[in-house]
């Protein structure tokens, strides 16, 4: 079976600590030149952008999977991680159910702004995206489940946002299909650090906020690229880290 290569983690305009040049064409042009195969759009407790990099990809061999990353109550990010668009819409409406009514401060944490497929203005997304929500992460992770979706814990060793910096340790028996760890950290020495991870498929992804830092992150054998083939993958640890 062909080899494809992805990244679940990668950020557009509509997170405010992005850079401006992430925008549908660019990020599509770029993976590409890096063979990138399949790649998840996840901005900050939002998928409105997830549309536009899916058009931009029609037609060029890049699946683009529809997500986000969504801060819990506990203060960490989770990727969500679904096979449509609406599933994606349906969980950015919970989510914003779940946010502060707080107006974004474009003067201090940059603008949110919602393009087209072609890079185009459409228009500024006005809440504040990157508050956290009042959900637990268990709640979190149920609820994008019986969504049909993918909830993986973020970066869970980084200094901030993370399940290690939140909580400390990983929750006996947590319910995800995998964990994702920081770009530079080595899996064996994690493992052997916290052998509570050990359980889990990892999984480590640029977390691209500039097309400069885009990457390929991991592989796996499949037929084709889709969300089913990533789910399979998982499940059966069959992927390796790039």
């Amino acid at each position: 079976m062909p080899t494809i290569y992805a990244d679940l983690h990668l950020h557009t305009v509509l997170s405010a600590c992005a850079e401006v040049e992430m925008i549908a064409p660019l990020i599509v042009r770029r993976a590409r030149e890096l063979g990138l195969n399949l790649l998840a759009v996840t901005d900050h407790n939002a998928a409105a952008n997830c549309a536009g990099v899916i058009a931009a990809a029609e037609g060029t061999g890049l699946v683009v999977i529809p997500g986000m990353e969504m801060t819990t109550a506990e203060e960490l990010h989770l990727l969500c991680l679904f096979e449509t668009v609406e599933q994606a819409l349906t969980w950015q409406g919970i989510v914003f159910d779940h946010l502060p009514d707080a107006p974004n401060n474009e003067n201090l944490f940059g603008g949110q702004y919602v393009v087209d497929g072609e890079g185009d203005y459409i228009r500024t997304e006005g809440r504040l995206l990157a508050a956290s929500t009042d959900l637990s992460l268990d709640a979190s992770v149920r609820r994008v489940t019986e969504l049909g979706g993918l909830a993986v814990p973020a970066h869970i060793d980084r200094a901030s946002f993370s399940l290690f910096a939140s909580l400390g340790f990983v929750p006996p028996g947590l319910p995800v299909p995998a964990l994702e760890i920081f770009r530079r950290t080595d899996p064996a020495a994690l493992v052997a650090a916290h052998p509570e991870v050990a359980p889990y498929p990892l999984v480590r992804d640029s977390d691209a906020h500039q097309l400069s830092e885009m990457r390929v992150s991991l592989a796996f054998e499949a037929n084709a690229p889709s969300f089913a083939a990533l789910r399979s993958s998982l499940a059966q640890r069959s992927h390796r880290l790039m």
